[in-house]
């Protein structure tokens, strides 16, 4: 490990979980990440290897079957497996957000029904937002959940749902939708959703009566992990499968879930942009032009020195937001800040190494030519980069207001 993103005041037992998830990545992701990724393959062998060390129970309780770590623990494991594959990362982010979920809003009942196999990695989770049409404006949504009545203590969810990672793969849905129970005519639109939790058998086309998982959205990058659209047309959801047993509240839930996805997300940038640095500076010595090693030509050093900058910076302000929620303390202003920084600096950073390996940076045979495909997902995931800076700019002045 070298000398970048270093993280100070870890406990032994932290550092020595991280230092098992780096030698994961060593020897079971480098080796056949960029194959994998070529393949569009699902990393089957990887996710086993991840159950095996624990990584699915990572923050859930040790009541619960898991690990009982902390946020800056899990982000510091993202990290690593980010710089391995970041379509691992992806893998295990959406199942550590429903599980938060749960543990943080669910029911006494949903707890124990779920979290003790999710721990396991038996049940994988996958959470959905997003529609066609309206990518960040969660508040326009139209999928709608409504009373099946005639004693039916159940609701049917109707509406069309975008970009679910582990949509085909996973067995368990947190999806927001819209309820209007009780609600007047005029009640603000976030008032009026509800998450549900929908159970499902893994695997693509109609799983269940109204239920439809379309396969595998073609992508960029971000490749092996499947992304998917999700298809509701009068899925009957059993009433205890509402997260928290309450109608109404999901959007203040799923705004949570993904204050805690920034975070991961931030991390997924770090992992990134120290392999791309890692990647740039070995192909730097080895490199040969005009007689000696291209490290040794100042525009190249200065390069080396900008991208190791930024590593740097990106990697603390990661930190600083996981122990910012790990206190209990709000975090909105430093997990968007984190996020906005990371993605930013993780594309300018992959793009550098793409520039030290000169022609060669254009080559399927080279690493960095699948990090440059990777990296603009991390603009755009879980918020974009302009959403991060609103988020940014409200909170500053909610901090900074003048009397008046």
């Amino acid at each position: 490990m070298g000398r970048l993103a270093y993280t100070e005041g870890l406990t032994d037992i932290q550092r020595d979980i991280v230092a098992t998830v780096r030698e994961f990545v060593d020897k079971e992701i480098l080796p056949v990440a960029t194959g994998l990724e070529h393949r569009d393959e699902y990393p089957t062998e990887i996710v086993a290897g991840l159950r095996d060390l624990g990584l699915f129970g990572l923050m859930i309780r040790e009541e619960h079957g898991g690990l009982g770590e902390s946020l800056l623990t899990y982000a510091l494991c993202v990290e690593e497996l980010s710089r391995g594959w970041m379509s691992v990362s992806g893998i295990i982010n959406t199942h550590f957000i429903v599980a938060y979920l749960i543990d943080k809003y669910g029911t006494d009942e949903q707890r124990a029904h779920f979290l003790p196999r999710m721990a396991t990695g038996e049940v994988r989770g996958a959470f959905s937002m997003s529609e066609p049409g309206l990518g960040s404006d969660v508040a326009a949504i139209t999928s709608r959940g409504v009373r099946a009545g005639g004693g039916d203590d159940a609701f049917l969810l109707t509406g069309q749902k975008m970009w679910l990672t582990n949509g085909g793969s996973s067995t368990l849905v947190a999806v927001l939708c819209r309820t209007d129970e009780g609600l007047p005519a005029d009640a603000p639109p976030h008032r009026s959703m509800t998450t549900f939790l929908i159970e499902k058998e893994p695997g693509f086309g109609q799983i269940a009566p109204g239920l439809t998982i379309p396969g595998k959205i073609d992508k960029m990058g971000y490749k092996g992990v499947d992304t998917t659209e999700m298809i509701m047309d009068g899925l009957r959801v059993p009433a205890d499968r509402v997260l928290g047993g309450a109608t109404g509240r999901g959007f203040y839930q799923m705004m949570d879930g993904v204050e805690v996805g920034r975070v991961n997300v931030a991390a997924r940038g770090c992992g990134v942009a120290q392999r791309a640095f890692e990647l740039a500076i070995a192909y730097a010595q080895q490199r040969h032009t005009f007689g000696k090693p291209i490290a040794q030509h100042q525009a190249v050093q200065f390069r080396l020195a900008e991208m190791a900058t930024k590593v740097e910076a990106a990697h603390a302000l990661m930190v600083r937001a996981a122990r910012t929620k790990d206190s209990g303390r709000r975090n909105d202003l430093e997990a968007g800040m984190a996020k906005y920084l990371a993605a930013e600096y993780c594309k300018e950073v992959v793009e550098d190494a793409f520039r030290v390996h000169g022609g060669y940076g254009f080559s399927r045979e080279y690493e960095i030519e699948r990090l440059y495909r990777e990296a603009p997902m991390l603009l755009i995931g879980e918020g974009t980069a302009d959403i991060q800076k609103m988020i940014i700019g409200r909170r500053l002045l909610e901090e900074y207001r003048t009397p008046g």
